[in-house]
């Protein structure tokens, strides 16, 4: 139901590069990290960043990957880097996963442990809009809905994130 859409909206209200990257049962994880390649022109290893290196990655059907790409990705998000070859490289400043699944009953689905699933900050459940609001959603697209242009910069983000932090826990009830 238009995550992509959604992503790349909240991507460009905040002037932040976006990347999507699908999970299918074959990917591995260095095609989600990066990996060393080969230049046979310089007889050496370069690193080609994989789609991590983004400000906000849409994992679209996180659990159709198996656990070892998937705990890459977690992993990611965790240490806010990617080490391949002994070398650790940062992923910018910010980084946001927003993730999809699909209903574990599904086959090929690979479920998330509990564990992992703590460094997702909320999950929503997104059921089919009405039939009215679906079809307004299309005609917007249709009619070149684009969304605002950089309301707030990433300063004004790495702020009010500061801010948080530095905010005492409150309480649970």
């Amino acid at each position: 139901m238009a995550k992509t859409l959604v992503v790349r909206s909240f991507a460009r209200a905040l002037g932040l590069d976006t990347k999507r990257v699908q999970f299918t049962p074959d990917l591995m994880p260095g095609d989600v990290t990066g990996s060393l390649v080969y230049d046979a022109r310089t007889g050496e290893f370069d690193f080609r960043a994989g789609p991590v290196f983004t400000h906000i990655l849409l994992a679209d059907e996180i659990n159709r990957t198996p656990p070892k790409t998937q705990a890459a990705l977690l992993e990611a998000m965790e240490e806010r880097q990617v080490s391949a070859d002994g070398v650790s490289r940062a992923l910018p400043d910010p980084f946001l996963v927003a993730a999809t699944q699909n209903p574990i009953e599904h086959e090929g689905t690979y479920s998330l442990p509990e564990a992992q699933l703590d460094r997702f900050l909320m999950k929503l459940v997104v059921g089919m809009p009405e039939r009215d609001a679906e079809v307004a959603v299309l005609r917007r697209h249709a009619e070149g809905f684009s969304p605002a242009s950089s309301p707030v910069s990433r300063p004004w983000c790495r702020r009010r994130r500061s801010a948080q932090r530095s905010r005492p826990p409150r309480p649970s009830r």
